[in-house]
């Protein structure tokens, strides 16, 4: 009897021997994870038991590459993963950690909460918690801070998280709050910003994040940058980088010159409308951009120029005001839906 599928869809995966970071589509069922080169290969590059293998999250062993987890299998070999954001990260580690637990007591997989990592009360969702926190009308208000000659864009302070906490009735106390803060940051949803902030989760302090109005973090999957400046225009702040963060995640993308498909990381922002998309294995810079105000975006079954091989259905055409045209495929008819509704709300009121 075959396995049951759990959950698949793209993850950037280090190499256990050129120490590379490659995206490839995975496959999580009951008693594995299996990898594939591309998500219309037959046969799986790799495949990693979960029985008796042990998962950190979030993993910090690679500096600024962030949403990384690791799984050690029973034989002591480590594979490293990286989700394009918070919420995907969460999914695959909470259903990974689940199918370990149901190996080891000789169950069938069941969905169930199962976060162990910090012990707040049973009542808490951490992810429910950091959802609410990026509420555009009444989460943390995201800022753009100065200090030490230094621009932080898109955070704030410990106080201002606290003082949130309380004032939503998700604290009683100052202290209350700060626990709060601080499990939000274990688990990787919140990231220290400046020099205090980084010390404070470094030092190994019980309460390692910092109730204090020069302490900086931001949100994990934010537009966060910081930049040094020596004159007033260099705190500009690049203007298509200026909107909210309505989605993101990684698709296919057809290029415009080879016509061959890549995997590529999107973040959908809105006012401005843009659509930036990155090379899911670095991500730093974006490789290029998609500017959505008056642009269509629709659902199609082929691609003009694409070998049958190449992709496999849940394609979606975005064609911009300047008749630009950019075919996607989504991992899910379900994805692309999400997708195309996003996009068409963002082409129509972003500016």
């Amino acid at each position: 009897m075959e396995p049951e599928e759990i959950r698949e869809g793209y993850l950037v995966k280090k190499g256990t021997v050129l120490n590379s970071w490659k995206a490839v589509w995975v496959v999580l069922s009951e008693d594995g994870l299996d990898f594939y080169k591309k998500k219309t290969d037959r046969s799986p590059k790799g495949m990693i038991p979960l029985k008796g293998a042990t998962l950190i999250n979030p993993c910090q062993d690679f500096g600024k590459r962030m949403m990384v987890f690791k799984i050690t299998t029973e034989k002591k070999q480590d594979h490293f993963f990286q989700a394009s954001h918070v919420e995907e990260r969460e999914f695959w580690v909470k259903d990974i950690k689940r199918a370990i637990t149901c190996l080891q007591g000789g169950r069938k997989f069941a969905r169930k909460s199962t976060r162990r990592s910090i012990r707040l009360p049973d009542t808490i969702n951490l992810t429910e918690l950091y959802t609410l926190m990026k509420d555009q009308d009444d989460g943390v208000k995201e800022l753009k801070l100065e200090q030490e000659n230094r621009v932080f864009n898109h955070c704030f302070t410990g106080a201002t998280v606290v003082e949130w906490l309380i004032s939503k009735e998700k604290a009683r106390n100052r202290p209350e709050a700060l626990m709060l803060a601080t499990g939000l940051m274990n688990e990787g949803f919140l990231q220290p910003a400046g020099d205090l902030s980084k010390e404070g989760a470094e030092g190994g302090e019980q309460s390692a994040f910092l109730d204090q109005t020069d302490a900086l973090y931001y949100f994990a999957d934010s537009g966060f940058f910081c930049e040094g400046y020596s004159s007033d225009d260099d705190v500009l702040v690049k203007e298509e980088f200026r909107g909210n963060i309505i989605k993101q995640g990684c698709l296919l993308k057809q290029g415009h010159r080879r016509k061959n498909w890549k995997v590529r990381k999107f973040i959908l922002r809105d006012d401005p409308a843009y659509m930036h998309y990155y090379d899911p294995t670095k991500g730093e810079e974006p490789l290029g951009s998609i500017h959505l105000r008056g642009s269509v975006v629709t659902a199609v079954e082929y691609v003009p120029d694409a070998k049958k091989y190449d992709v496999d259905g849940n394609l979606f055409e975005i064609i911009t005001s300047d008749e630009t045209h950019y075919f996607l495929q989504a991992a899910t008819a379900e994805e692309r839906k999400e997708w195309i509704k996003a996009i068409q709300a963002v082409s129509k009121s972003g500016k």
